[in-house]
């Protein structure tokens, strides 16, 4: 597996100041509002609900306890709280939450790695569009997979969460306008240089596989919404063009 440590930024011009707000505002809300993740009321209220999306209704549930069929340990799920305002909304909300410490280092890490070029190459206010746009996308494939491959409607009423999508999207973007610039990764333990092409390239081809493997087990896998990775990507992909000062 591949795993980027940073860029070669000897050729940004700006001052990313949109994606270090972004970043800002992921930890903020990770700290103060879902208070480190224990927060589950506030998590289980703003998160993004694939049946909540598909019908327009907000849906409030009980917690309940799970008992594993293997060990016999007894876990409380929290219930979906109430949503104080449009479920719709969830689906910008849901981008700034996170599950935990590893889920939302990990995303930083790629949003700061990779966010400044392109935000120095599509401006402040076009980069903030893109990013927010990739990650409603994502939400709604997310969705929608989720929708297609559900067997009853308990999978339905996952909660998703997580900048994973629009950073996707950003992903793609990259690959398309700087697929050459260097990348410095840890690949199989070794610490490397390689082009953007093959770091974000091994990337994509993991989220692809193993979102296929959902194919085979009807839900998402490994609470992982590969389908928001995926889509936010192809996405990214499609509208960077649109976005980019340059090819304007």
């Amino acid at each position: 597996m591949v795993f980027p440590l940073y860029d070669d930024n000897s050729d940004r011009t700006t001052f990313p100041i949109v994606n270090y707000a972004i970043i800002a505002a992921n930890i903020l809300v990770f700290l103060f509002f879902q208070q480190l993740g224990t927060n589950s009321n506030f998590t289980y209220a703003f998160s993004t609900v694939p049946l909540e999306i598909i019908t327009g209704h907000d849906v409030v549930t009980a917690s309940r306890i799970l008992v594993d069929p293997v060990t016999g340990q007894r876990l409380m799920l929290p219930g979906l709280e109430a949503t104080p305002l449009s479920v719709y909304l969830t689906l910008f909300t849901s981008m700034f939450m996170h599950g935990g410490f590893a889920h939302i280092a990990g995303n930083m890490l790629f949003l700061w790695i990779f966010g400044d070029n392109i935000e120095d190459r599509l401006g402040h206010v076009r980069y903030i569009v893109f990013y927010l746009l990739c990650g409603v996308v994502a939400g709604l494939a997310h969705v929608f997979a989720t929708y297609a491959l559900a067997t009853d409607q308990s999978s339905l009423l996952v909660p998703s969460l997580g900048a994973s999508g629009a950073i996707s999207g950003v992903l793609g973007g990259y690959l398309l306008l700087h697929p050459t610039r260097r990348v410095t990764v840890i690949l199989f333990r070794f610490l490397t240089d390689v082009p953007a092409y093959v770091a974000i390239g091994i990337w994509f081809v993991f989220q692809l596989i193993s979102g296929l493997g959902m194919l085979g087990r009807g839900s998402q896998q490994g609470g992982v919404a590969y389908a928001a990775h995926v889509g936010g990507f192809v996405v990214g992909v499609a509208l960077i063009k649109l976005f980019d000062k340059k090819s304007r």
